[in-house]
C-alpha cells in the first residue's frame, strides 16, 4: 500500500502552491475528504486493496457491432462486421476488436443487461447511478439534488481512502451534452455536492467532435469543425495570476471557513481542517501525484501501448490513480454521446471508435495483469443502452445507415477483481434485442462493483439528516465470479 507523508512544516512556497487545489478538480469538499491511510504500507495483515475502473461508453455501443454479433440474422439486423473467434473456444467477437479476442482469458461478457429507457439523459442517470427507476423530480435537461448518487459517489463513500487521494475519481470530463446542459446521473445527488467524485478534467469540451483525439476524432455528421482539443494533465503549480496579495485573502478566506468548521464540529466528528489542509498540500506536491495524471509525457513505449489518444491516455492516467490509492475511477472513454452511432455507424466503428478501444483495453489488461494488479481491479464497461436490432437510415442527418438507441439489452464487459475470464452470463434473442435467458438489470450491475469493492451487503449510506439509504439495490451478477 503506498503512503502519501505529510510535511511537518508548511513552507511559503508550498503554501502558495494549494492554490492550484481547483485546477486538480478539487473543491473545499474534497480538501475535507483527504485523509493518510490508517494501516502503514509495512503491515503484513492489511488485505490487497480493491479498486474498480468503470468504463463509460456515453452515446451507448451497438452489442451487435461489437460482443454480441448475429452472423444468422437477416442483413438489415445483423450489419456489415464478420464475427471472429477468441481464444476461448464458443466466444465471437467483432473482427475490429481482435487484440481483445487475443485475451478472452481475460474477460467475460454479461450479454443480458436489461432497462426501459430509450433517452439518453435517462440512461445516463440509469447506468451511472445503477438504478432502473427514475428519481422522483428527474429532469433530463440538468442534474437535481434529487437525483440518485452515482457508483462513483457510492464507492467513494463506502469505501475507505488508502491515503490523501479520494477514494472516487471521474475523467478525463464531465459528460456535457452539445447543447451545453450537463448530463445528470453523474453526481453524488441525494448524497450532496460534498460528496462528488473527484473529477480530472484533462480534456476539453468540444460541441461537434467525438472519439479518441487527435488520432480518431470525427464528427458523426460531418460538419466539418476543427478538432484542437489538446489532452493535458492538471496544472499542480501555482496558476498564472496569483500575487501574494490575492493568497493573503485566500488564507484569510482559509481562516473563515476554519471558523465555521468550530462550529460545525460541535455537530459532526470529523478530523482536524489543519490535517485535510496538509493532506491537501501533500497531494498537490508529491511528485507520484503529478506524474500518475501526466500521461502525455509517459514513456514512447507506454504510450505506443495504450495508444496516443484521448482513450489511451484516460486508461493509463485510470491505472495508474488506482495503483497510487484511488478505489474507484469512472473513464468516459469519449465525450458526451461519442458512441451514437445513428448514421455513418459502420465506417465510424471500424475506422474511429472499435480500434482506439480494442488497444487501450487490452494495454489495460495487460499492465494490470503484469502488476499483479489484475485479480484486485475489477474493469466494467458499459453504456447508457444497446441499441436496436434493425438497422436504420435518417438521411436528413447522415449520409449512411446506423442504430438507434435501446435500452431493452446490451452486453456489459467485465474483467479482473476475481472475474472468472472466457465466460458469458445470460443470452439475448436470436436478433440481438431482448434478453432470452438470465436477464440482469443496471443494480445487479451496481452490486457486482461493490462486491468487488469489499463493500458488506447491509451497507449503507447516510444524508445529513442522518437517514440511512442502502448502498445494493439488487444482487451481484452470479456466474462471473
Amino acid at each position: 500500500m503506498m503512503q502519501f507523508d505529510h510535511p511537518t512544516r508548511i513552507s511559503r512556497r508550498t503554501a502558495v502552491q494549494a492554490g492550484s487545489i481547483g485546477l486538480l478538480g478539487l473543491g473545499m469538499n474534497h480538501v475535507a475528504a483527504l485523509r493518510e491511510a490508517a494501516a502503514s504500507a509495512g503491515d503484513s495483515a492489511t488485505p490487497p486493496a480493491r479498486t474498480c475502473i468503470y468504463i463509460f461508453l456515453s452515446g451507448g455501443l451497438a452489442q451487435h457491432d461489437s460482443f454480441d454479433m448475429k452472423p444468422h440474422a437477416p442483413d438489415d439486423i445483423r450489419g456489415e462486421f464478420t464475427p471472429i473467434s477468441t481464444s476461448t473456444s464458443g466466444i465471437q467477437v467483432c473482427e475490429h476488436l481482435p487484440m481483445l479476442a487475443q485475451r478472452s482469458h481475460l474477460w467475460s461478457l454479461c450479454r443480458s443487461l436489461t432497462h426501459p429507457s430509450n433517452e439518453h439523459s435517462a440512461g445516463h442517470h440509469i447506468m451511472l447511478t445503477g438504478r432502473t427507476m427514475l428519481p422522483p423530480g428527474f429532469s433530463a435537461s440538468a442534474p437535481r439534488p434529487t437525483d440518485w448518487p452515482c457508483i462513483a459517489s457510492v464507492a467513494g463513500s463506502a469505501t475507505r481512502p488508502r491515503n490523501n487521494l479520494p477514494p472516487a475519481a471521474s475523467l478525463p470530463e464531465r459528460l456535457v451534452h452539445y447543447s451545453g446542459r450537463v448530463i445528470p446521473g453523474q453526481f453524488a445527488g441525494q448524497m450532496g455536492a460534498a460528496r462528488d467524485p473527484w473529477f480530472i478534467e484533462a480534456s476539453p469540451y468540444h460541441s461537434t467532435s467525438y472519439g479518441a483525439y487527435p488520432e480518431y476524432e470525427f464528427d458523426h455528421q460531418e460538419r466539418g469543425n476543427a478538432d484542437e482539443r489538446v489532452f493535458q494533465a492538471p496544472n499542480l503549480s501555482l496558476p498564472h495570476g496569483l500575487t501574494d496579495r490575492k493568497l493573503s485573502r485566500r488564507v484569510d478566506l482559509l481562516g473563515e471557513l476554519e471558523n465555521q468548521r468550530r462550529y460545525l464540529d460541535h455537530h459532526a466528528h470529523i478530523e482536524s481542517f489543519d490535517r485535510y489542509r496538509q493532506g491537501a498540500l501533500s497531494l498537490l506536491t508529491d511528485p507520484r501525484v503529478k506524474a500518475a495524471l501526466d500521461v502525455t509525457n509517459a514513456d514512447d513505449a507506454v504510450q505506443e501501448r495504450y495508444g496516443r489518444n484521448s482513450f489511451g491516455w484516460s486508461l493509463l492516467m485510470a491505472r495508474r490513480l488506482v495503483e497510487l490509492g484511488v478505489n474507484l475511477v469512472q473513464v468516459n472513454l469519449g465525450n458526451d454521446e461519442t458512441w451514437d452511432t445513428h448514421g455513418e455507424a459502420f465506417p465510424h466503428l471500424k475506422n474511429k471508435l472499435l480500434p482506439p478501444t480494442d488497444r487501450a483495453i487490452s494495454a489495460l489488461l495487460d499492465d494490470l495483469n503484469e502488476r499483479g494488479l489484475l485479480d484486485e481491479t475489477l474493469i466494467v464497461m458499459a453504456g447508457e443502452f444497446g441499441r436496436t436490432p434493425k438497422i436504420t437510415h435518417l438521411p436528413q442527418h447522415y449520409k449512411l445507415p446506423g442504430r438507434d438507441h435501446w435500452g431493452a439489452v446490451q452486453t456489459v464487459f467485465f474483467a479482473g477483481g476475481g472475474v472468472k475470464g472466457g465466460t458469458v452470463v445470460g443470452a439475448s434473442d436470436k436478433n440481438g434485442g431482448y434478453p432470452a435467458s438470465n436477464p440482469q438489470k443496471p443494480e445487479n450491475m451496481a452490486a457486482t462493483i461493490y462486491k468487488s469493492l469489499g463493500i458488506p451487503a447491509t451497507a449503507v449510506w447516510r444524508d445529513e439528516a442522518d437517514r440511512p439509504h442502502h448502498i445494493y439495490h439488487g444482487e451481484p451478477i452470479a456466474g462471473l465470479t
